[in-house]
């Protein structure tokens, strides 16, 4: 992941910049409700108290509100009708709420659109001079238990010491290493990342480092100890990926601050970047956090003209019971293509393998600015396939973890490919240099094939599968 490029895109009257998180609900969990009587059999216009707000406060408000995300509230009438042409004209055009994959309302669980219904109510509101109606017609405006969209958390865990990001210039990674002290193995429902200073942060990713593999990693080092134990051949891992999935070694680094310590035996639990955040894992499951694990933070600060100091934080919502099935985190990609300088629609697939069934509960696609849609198709072992996630309209600055509300059942033998498509020509706005050739890196000026996944393994759950 890295970090976007200043461009403002308007949308009538109101910029990008305004509209974000406007209509973005938690991530995990969003039902998208549908009233049952089509707005024009109506005779009479809109108001805000009893069907606007309604509309607001199911799909807005949980971004918009005092200490959300959103540049202004939507639970307030006045700052409503102050906004009122710009949400119209936001939901109009399908930039609000942020969606970008193709499908019908219910294959995920956290659709962010709203109704034809709705969209023609807001509509018709503005259109109809945005009449406020009988205050008593309001319905219970929603409550939040504090700026984190999970809830109060069980327990936070914050950087050690405030990183001070300079004026100007490219920022290397930095990495910050938080001990969890956890006596016990750790079920956790929820994760959230608050970043400090969200004006300088692009993303972070929290990853756990258990115990047990520093300990490995240290005796590793001993060439006597490694010497004495020969090295058990290893197993199979439930999911393949190919061989493009292995990523260049890092240049040397320029900051040697905050470098990280190992690179490889981490797990990766929680990410916030522009467009997710909060991830509630669906019922039933659960990511386990071994105990002693230190938990490791890599974050990635952009330069915004004055010294800003961060110190961000993750929270977690630990799960009621040990689940019935353990979530993993994990992720394929494809770091081994060129993007040819001047060339508009270039594709880069990846693809992974089943090795034994499994269930993915989402998908998570990844580029910079150069890319603009998705494609992934399952292929079955008796040859069948299908698109299980198209995305044509990809946007680096709402990256969704598209959750399914159904999780797919794959048997062993099963395949699925990413194919990532970017626009590396000089009719890319966004793109920064049309005259290079572009390979992966973390930079934007540079390129990634990455998608995240959350699964279970069949064979691991921790409770009798239900009959």
């Amino acid at each position: 992941m890295s970090s976007p490029l200043p461009h403002r895109r308007r949308v009538g009257r109101i910029t990008l910049t305004t509209v974000v998180a406007l209509g973005a609900a938690s991530l995990l969990g969003l039902a998208v409700a549908h009233d049952e009587k089509p707005l024009a059999a109506q005779d009479t216009a809109p108001d805000f108290a009893k069907d606007v707000a309604p509309v607001l406060y199911r799909n807005c408000a949980s971004c918009h509100r005092s200490g959300g995300l959103g540049p202004f509230s939507m639970m307030d009438v006045d700052s409503v009708k102050a906004y009122a042409d710009d949400i119209r004209d936001a939901v109009r055009t399908g930039y609000m709420p942020p969606w970008h994959a193709e499908g019908p309302h219910g294959v995920f669980s956290n659709d962010r659109r709203l109704s034809d219904l709705d969209k023609q109510t807001i509509q018709r509101w503005v259109d109809g001079g945005a009449k406020v109606g009988n205050p008593k017609s309001l319905p219970p405006a929603p409550r939040f238990a504090s700026s984190w969209e999970l809830g109060t958390p069980d327990v936070v865990f914050t950087m050690p010491e405030a990183f001070t990001v300079p004026v100007s210039g490219t920022i290397e990674y930095q990495y910050f290493e938080v001990p969890t002290n956890f006596t016990e193995d750790k079920w956790v429902q929820a994760v959230e990342i608050m970043p400090g200073s969200r004006e300088v942060v692009h993303h972070v990713i929290v990853s756990a480092l258990p115990a047990r593999t520093a300990t490995a990693a240290a005796a590793a080092s001993d060439p006597t100890a490694s010497a004495a134990r020969p090295s058990a051949p290893a197993a199979k891992p439930p999911i393949s990926v190919d061989e493009n999935s292995k990523i260049p070694d890092d240049p040397p680094r320029v900051d040697t601050r905050h470098a990280p310590r190992m690179r490889n035996g981490t797990t990766m639990i929680g990410t916030t970047a522009p467009g997710t955040n909060m991830v509630r894992f669906p019922e039933g499951t659960a990511l386990r956090i071994p105990a002693g694990t230190t938990l490791v933070f890599q974050v990635h600060y952009t330069a915004h003209g004055h010294e800003v100091q961060d110190r961000s934080s993750v929270g977690f919502q630990f799960a009621k019971a040990v689940p019935a099935e353990r979530v993993y985190a994990g992720a394929f990609l494809n770091a081994k293509f060129t993007l040819p300088a001047g060339q508009k629609d270039v594709m880069v697939p990846s693809t992974i393998t089943i090795n034994e069934p499994v269930k993915i509960y989402g998908l998570f696609p990844h580029t910079h600015v150069r890319g603009t849609r998705w494609e992934y198709t399952l292929e079955k072992p008796d040859g069948t396939r299908e698109v299980i996630l198209d995305v044509p309209r990809y946007d680096f600055n709402w990256q969704t973890y598209y959750m399914f509300a159904t999780p797919l059942e794959l048997p062993a033998g099963a395949k699925i490919t990413s194919k990532a498509w970017y626009d590396n020509s000089a009719k890319n706005k966004h793109n920064p240099d049309a005259t290079a050739n572009v390979h992966w890196g973390d930079q934007t000026w540079e390129e990634m094939q990455y998608t995240g996944m959350l699964y279970s393994v069949n064979s691991r759950r921790l409770a009798p599968a239900p009959k």
